[in-house]
């Protein structure tokens, strides 16, 4: 158990905590500690955000679905990681991602009710939650005014940063060709073309209506050709 909570101290919401503090919310904070086996769904998407879940060990794999149900994408996450905090609180508090166990994990819940008439009484919190929820609205906003891609390698490139939430780890997109094409807005035979190129780099492995990236940072720090010299 003390590992859990050495673990808990290593989330940004708790770092900066004194251990007097965290003493007093585990005296205060009903915690809530869970082991799942590999494979077990533990968060469907659309159910209701009415808790915070921290990730403690193990790894999981978010899968989120397209509005038009064109594609889906599948990203894994090692622990520690804390599970969508955005969708506590906003216009849509439902989780937009189905979380699937995909090994044997441990993992921590705390209330909603107990965040806000607790944990958010220590200024050090609230701060760290404010800072990771500006925090992932700035990296979107960053994403939005990136260059326009000027291949359209490029732009499967940024199709795929737009979707991931980490540029780290193993995603898989299960997509169409022509969805692809559609979606980047180029021809399905440039498109296919550009992804076997991504695949003899080794970045992209290929499979029936699927593109798996063993690490979504490799391909998005890829070596560009050098442009030529006339």
């Amino acid at each position: 158990m003390n590992t859990m909570f050495s673990t808990l101290l290593q989330l940004p919401l708790f770092q900066g905590l004194s251990q007097e503090d965290f003493t007093n919310i585990l005296g205060r904070v009903r915690l809530h500690f869970s082991k799942h086996k590999e494979g077990e769904i533990i968060i469907h998407e659309k159910e209701p955000c009415t808790k915070l879940v921290f990730l403690l060990q193990g790894e999981i794999t978010a899968t989120t679905i397209s509005e038009d149900k064109t594609f889906s994408l599948a990203e894994k996450f090692q622990g520690p990681y804390l599970v969508e905090p955005y969708s506590l609180f906003g216009m849509n508090t439902n989780y937009r991602s189905t979380y699937t166990a995909s090994s044997n994990i441990g993992m921590v819940s705390i209330d909603k009710i107990f965040i806000l008439k607790e944990l958010f009484k220590y200024e050090i919190f609230r701060l760290n939650f404010a800072n990771m929820i500006c925090s992932k609205i700035q990296s979107f906003y960053k994403k939005t005014w990136n260059l326009a891609p000027e291949s359209v390698e490029d732009k499967i490139v940024r199709f795929v940063l737009t979707l991931i939430e980490k540029p780290e780890g193993e995603k898989s997109i299960k997509i169409r060709m022509e969805d692809l094409a559609r979606h980047v807005d180029d021809t399905r035979l440039n498109v296919s073309k550009a992804l076997n190129d991504l695949q003899e780099k080794g970045l992209v492995e290929l499979n029936r209506k699927e593109i798996f990236i063993p690490n979504g940072l490799s391909l998005l720090e890829r070596k560009k050709p050098e442009p030529e010299h006339t």
